[in-house]
């Protein structure tokens, strides 16, 4: 929350200062709108800031870039957690099916984790 006002702030100035100077503009396909953007863009992040010392790309260089990491092999899997009791039988219903675990969890509360090709218990 406290950067807040910081992240809206950018958005305000990408709005005037690429979105305001394209309502001037006639685009005939989406690729020419994303080139134009892109070059608007690039021109914004090389813009030297007011107070600070630097541009936008000099500080997404020092601070931000270092700290990014490749994104993972696998995609998101969505999961849903639940909780539920072992019955005295050793199973856990779940979804209208029944797991069965350890005896030793009997009657014991146990959290469920549900993917689309899984479930955990």
């Amino acid at each position: 929350p406290k950067d807040k006002a910081k992240a809206e702030v950018g958005v305000q100035v990408v709005e005037r200062w690429i979105l305001a100077r394209l309502r001037h503009e006639t685009f005939f396909t989406l690729g020419e709108l994303n080139s134009r953007i892109r070059e608007l863009l690039t021109e914004l992040n090389c813009k030297p800031f007011k107070q600070l010392p630097g541009t936008r790309r000099s500080a997404f260089e020092q601070l931000d870039e270092p700290a990014l990491r490749p994104l993972p092999m696998q995609p998101f899997e969505f999961a849903e957690f639940r909780k539920a009791r072992v019955n005295i039988d050793y199973h856990v219903l779940c979804q209208e099916h029944a797991y069965s675990v350890p005896h030793q969890l009997v009657r014991q509360e146990v959290e469920v984790q549900l993917t689309e090709h899984c479930v955990e218990i």
